[in-house]
């Protein structure tokens, strides 16, 4: 097996570059911006190492001198891929430099293309109850190339087009904003990650004051809001979040983002046996939400350590049935990769 290239510390790693940041950082090496352009396009798009661009990508012999004296195009390691027999989801194993790990599942949506639910941190700081990444603690934020290599290496790879990206693995993404945004940049630049800035999702446990930078910045990209429970006493017991920003908050910046965005925020409402599946439940929910333009999520949640359980299929119909009686818009989101340790809550850089 042939090693992977790395990231030199002292060099300038393509893929931690946005197109206007590639423009700025190689025109610091003497390259106009169509130059730069064909160059970062090369690597970011055409999945070119920093050896193969020179023969791909029509710039001045100079250019290319200065290109692979200071940049690098490291590759992420796939320590392994699990697939889930039963719906097809497929988990990888990424390792990092530094020795770190971390998982991205790969979504099949009908037959026709794929989703790619992607990591932004190794660990997650904000320690919700009922998540493996929680219960990790923090370790590091990713950086731009280390978030978007993962959804490259499983592009290139697949046998159907990626199509769409959820920040929705390892990590709560508005915690690492600057790297997160970038990497949604890169993603949805023609010239490199190609995919429509609407496939886009950047979920978030609640963190108001980046909702509030990512409304005012007029990002293209969705946001996705994780509930839980519109009880405050409860979703406390597993979302420690609500301490800082507490549910009224939360919503006046979801109402805010949807009516700027003049768009629907989702909200994810991971819903456990005897926790906050009741009648009361319901009209905390529609309460909370009010007129608020919102899609609601139900997602079973999905505990390996048997803490926390899913509901079963009556109350789970009838904790919807609950919401739809009171207006409420609501869906229930499948969460595949049960078997494989893939599901939403599962990921914690184990494999």
């Amino acid at each position: 097996m042939n090693a992977l290239p790395l990231a030199p510390p002292s060099r300038i790693v393509l893929q931690d570059l946005t197109e206007a940041g590639a423009i700025e950082s190689l025109g610091a090496l003497g390259a106009t911006p169509s130059e730069a352009r064909k160059v970062w396009s090369a690597a970011v798009k055409r999945r070119r190492l920093i050896g193969e661009i020179r023969q791909t990508a029509q710039v001045r012999r100079t250019v290319f001198d200065a290109v692979e004296a200071a940049c690098a195009t490291p590759r992420l390691e796939v320590i392994a891929r699990r697939t889930d027999p039963a719906d097809g989801f497929t988990k990888y194993l990424f390792g990092l430099e530094d020795g770190q790990r971390v998982e991205a599942v790969r979504i099949p949506i009908f037959d026709t293309h794929y989703v790619v639910c992607v990591s932004s941190q190794v660990g997650c700081a904000l320690a919700c109850d009922f998540c493996a990444t929680g219960r990790m603690g923090f370790k590091r934020n990713l950086r731009p190339w280390e978030i978007v290599e993962q959804i490259f290496t499983i592009r290139e790879e697949a046998d159907r087009p990626v199509k769409g990206v959820v920040f929705m693995g390892m990590g709560e993404p508005f915690l690492n904003y600057r790297n997160v945004i970038a990497a949604a940049q890169i993603l949805s630049a023609p010239a490199g990650g190609a995919i429509e800035g609407r496939s886009i999702t950047i979920s978030t446990a609640g963190w108001i004051p980046m909702i509030e930078r990512f409304t005012d910045e007029g990002h293209p990209y969705r946001l996705a809001v994780s509930l839980t429970s519109a009880i405050p006493e409860k979703r406390v017991d597993v979302m420690p979040i609500e301490k800082r920003w507490p549910l009224p908050d939360l919503m006046a910046a979801v109402r805010r983002h949807a009516i700027a965005r003049r768009t629907r925020a989702m909200l994810a409402y991971v819903v456990i046996r005897g926790f906050n599946t009741g009648y009361e439940d319901a009209v905390a929910l529609k309460e909370l939400v009010g007129d608020t333009p919102v899609k609601i999520d139900l997602i079973e949640v999905n505990d390996a350590s048997g803490r926390y359980l899913p509901p079963d299929k009556e109350e789970l119909e009838r904790f919807r049935d609950h919401l739809q009686i009171l207006g409420a818009p609501v869906v229930r989101r499948y969460s595949g990769g049960k078997s494989i340790e893939g599901a939403c809550g599962m990921l914690a850089g184990g494999g």
